[in-house]
């Protein structure tokens, strides 16, 4: 509802409150005690703007300039949890960035079920970032970490950006552009092994931060990583508000999430669905550590 549409509703709410209230006196009724006036527009726009007048020094600052990378076969969650937190900042500037502005989405089909429209070509992404950011998603990122334009644009925007992070396996594509090389960093937790192999040093953590380096672990520690680098750019009270804002308080319906506390049936039942897709992510990851070695 827009804002004029709500003052209308408001205003109207008002005046038929008060008539039925002295509907109720003329039939012998008693009356309701009067309402509290309804504030005018202006009085309330006034006491909003007095609000964010007091809370300046928590919503000021410079502009927080984000390039998102996406790219065909990403996983969605991966972007979009990052994302939801991102543009809860006040002030912001973010560029969901491929090579093209043609829409991409989970599959690598030309018209995916959720498509996601890039706003920015590599060519007209900015260089002063302060967060240069790339999810994950297979069969995507093994795609992506063979693609030199992909890499050549991270390791690029990385010379200049503030933070270079990213969420799930997206970690490997920034271990294929030799982003990682000596950084502790995280990934999916079936494939944080495979870092290794692409010369940075494995953690089986929910968040990893290596000097200007931060990774996410897996799909939903995204809104987690978010959270942590709205307080690095902006300031922990803000990023406290965020979360309240996005109601993110956890409290799923069983204690399954990571490897470590699954019950065996459903550990053993991924770690075999995945022995194909982590293979694949060594094989792909050892190729991509020879070129940057040649």
């Amino acid at each position: 509802m827009d804002r004029r549409r709500f003052w209308h509703l408001l205003s109207f709410s008002g005046w038929s409150l008060a008539s039925l209230s002295t509907q109720a006196a003329a039939a012998g009724e008693p009356a309701s005690p009067p309402a509290a006036p309804v504030p005018s527009k202006d009085t309330a726009e006034a006491a909003h703007l007095e609000a964010m007048n007091r809370y300046a020094a928590l919503l000021g600052g410079p502009k927080v300039k984000v390039a998102m990378l996406v790219y065909p076969g990403m996983f969605l969650q991966d972007l979009v949890g990052p994302l939801a937190v991102f543009e809860s900042l006040m002030n912001k500037e973010i560029h969901l960035v491929w090579k093209n502005l043609d829409p991409v989405g989970n599959e690598r089909d030309p018209q995916p079920l959720i498509p996601v429209r890039p706003t920015t070509t590599f060519a007209q992404c900015p260089s002063d970032l302060d967060v240069l950011f790339v999810p994950g998603g297979v069969p995507g990122t093994f795609t992506v970490m063979e693609d030199p334009e992909v890499l050549r644009f991270l390791a690029d925007k990385a010379r200049t950006a503030r933070y270079v992070t990213s969420v799930c396996t997206g970690s490997l594509i920034l271990g294929a552009a030799g982003l990682l090389k000596g950084y502790r960093a995280t990934s999916y937790w079936s494939t944080v092994d495979v870092l290794k192999d692409l010369g940075a040093i494995p953690v089986r953590e929910r968040v990893v931060i290596d000097r200007n380096r931060i990774t996410g672990g897996g799909v939903t520690a995204g809104i987690d990583f978010g959270l942590t680098i709205a307080a690095l750019v902006t300031s922990k009270d803000y990023a406290q508000a965020i979360q309240l804002y996005l109601e993110y308080d956890p409290a799923p319906p069983f204690n399954a999430g990571s490897p470590d506390k699954a019950p065996p049936l459903a550990r053993q039942f991924l770690e075999d669905m995945f022995v194909g897709m982590v293979e694949n992510a060594r094989h792909t990851a050892r190729r991509a550590m020879q070129r940057l070695n040649s």
